[in-house]
């Protein structure tokens, strides 16, 4: 009898701990907040890591991340890096919900075998930052909750979304200097416009110490997914298409945002008003839920271009509802409308082309991988190159086409290669590249004479896939590095 008592206890102990875990549609406090990452983080051990970013809040309140992956704490080969990004603005709270909401999913979904979520975590890393301006929560949640603009700012009064060193600027200049250089311009900043806040210095360093391939922020006060450029090339405020290199690519991880949402793209419904006392309103249904940045209005300073041009990131930037500040009880009727689309959005990161650079050696870190597309008549170079990782690793999101791959770096000689991107792609396709040494036995010039043919004019060299694929696995032997 007492034997049965104690299992019983035991089970009432068990069950009591799996009824305070559950998770609670509500609007949760800086202090709550890290406790449903604990939470989680308890639930699903092997999968998830909860960590802090390397700076707090103004008010030192600390910006928590939570990260889904069979690997937590580790970059893997292969595997792309996502993370979206909630609570920007202060008083724009839907996204910070969402994001505690996603992690609560993935988890239990995890628990329960569903076999799409535990491809996802097995093939991607995941990570989930619910709130950056946890202050700016703090001041709009203790004045009502309800203002249009009050805790939209961090607590130096700042807007975040308009604190990234403004590189559209300089990839602005250098167009019209006809320079080819669109990608990794924070080195290019010599000024700043105004001083860098603690969260967003924050946020630079995460972006600048883990390769994400793939990001969103997510924002409210109306419903569209935004993709760069956020700034206008000529200074106009409103109504200036600003196309990036890769506006494809941004049109097509919005696209599959806003029809993957419940009502985003839907033409017939209601469109949101400017402001409180605003009677007019505008349905970017009718526009299949999208819109690119400037075309809606020109901001300067955003975090979206600034992750396109400072690092690999392609990032859009989701509004998700007329109402910044939705009461509690609209909160799982959001969830069930956002949920389908959170989770394309982190499939997208398997579009397009991954591979390892290397040479006889091993890895070869911040090589050059340059994309022309070659689907049409005219071939049309896509002039915003990535580079490679530690591991010599590239992700580069592509939409459907053919298309010339060209991995270079300092040092090495060139080499390109064709690709097919095809439709419905579950998977991105893999394109290894070996590199030779322009200083190898085989390019003596004193010993061995001229230079074989093709090799001064830099033409591509053609590899039997047998290196390829001996590269790849010397290369995937190798043990990874935690950040």
């Amino acid at each position: 009898m007492a034997y049965f008592y104690i299992v019983f206890l035991g089970l009432l102990v068990t069950y009591i701990g799996v009824v305070s875990s559950t998770f609670v549609w509500k609007h949760h406090n800086n202090e709550e907040l890290p406790l449903v990452l604990e939470e989680i983080h308890e639930k699903c051990p092997n999968i998830t890591r909860v960590y802090v970013l390397t700076e707090p809040s103004v008010r030192n309140v600390p910006l928590y991340v939570i990260e889904f992956s069979d690997s937590p704490g580790f970059h893997q080969p292969y595997k792309p890096e996502v993370k979206y990004v909630g609570n920007i603005h202060g008083n724009e709270v839907l996204g910070r919900e969402l994001l505690l909401g996603l992690a609560n999913y993935l988890c239990e979904r995890y628990l329960n075998h569903d076999r799409k979520i535990k491809t996802l975590i097995h093939t991607t890393r995941i990570h989930l930052l619910p709130a950056m301006n946890p202050d700016g929560w703090q001041l709009s949640s203790e004045t009502g909750a309800n203002d249009f603009l009050i805790g939209r700012n961090n607590n130096h009064s700042v807007d975040l979304n308009r604190n990234f060193p403004d590189l559209d600027a300089i990839t602005f200049e250098l167009e019209r200097q006809g320079i080819s250089h669109n990608n990794h311009l924070l080195r290019d900043v010599t000024r700043l416009t105004a001083p860098v806040e603690p969260e967003t210095r924050a946020v630079i360093r995460w972006m600048m110490a883990i390769p994400f391939v793939l990001s969103a922020a997510l924002h409210g006060g109306d419903l569209v997914a935004n993709y760069p450029y956020d700034e206008s090339r000529s200074g106009a405020p409103v109504s200036e298409y600003s196309a990036s290199p890769d506006d494809d690519t941004f049109r097509d991880l919005a696209m599959t945002y806003a029809e993957s949402h419940a009502d985003m793209a839907d033409p017939k419904r209601q469109g949101c008003r400017i402001s409180n006392d605003d009677t007019t309103s505008y349905n970017f249904g009718k526009q299949g839920g999208v819109t690119n940045g400037a075309a809606w209005y020109s901001l300067k300073g955003g975090m979206q271009d600034f992750s396109y041009l400072a690092t690999n990131a392609f990032e859009v930037t989701l509004e998700l509802g007329c109402k910044k500040y939705p009461p509690t009880e609209e909160l799982e009727e959001e969830w069930h409308k956002n949920r389908e689309a959170l989770l394309a959005f982190i499939w997208k990161a398997h579009i397009g082309i991954k591979g390892i650079v290397g040479d006889d050696s091993g890895f070869i870190k911040n090589a050059i991988i340059s994309v022309v597309n070659i689907t049409g008549p005219v071939p049309r170079p896509i002039r915003h190159d990535i580079t490679t990782g530690d591991y010599g690793d590239y992700y580069r999101l592509l939409t459907p086409g053919h298309y010339e791959v060209t991995a270079s770096h300092p040092g090495y000689f060139s080499v390109s290669r064709v690709v097919t991107v095809p439709h419905h792609q579950t998977a991105a396709r893999i394109l290894n590249f070996k590199l030779e040494p322009k200083t190898s036995w085989f390019d003596d010039y004193t010993t061995y004479g001229s230079y074989p043919y093709g090799l001064r004019d830099g033409q591509p060299r053609i590899y039997k896939r047998s290196l390829y694929e001996q590269v790849t696995n010397m290369m995937l032997e190798k043990k990874d590095t935690k950040h």
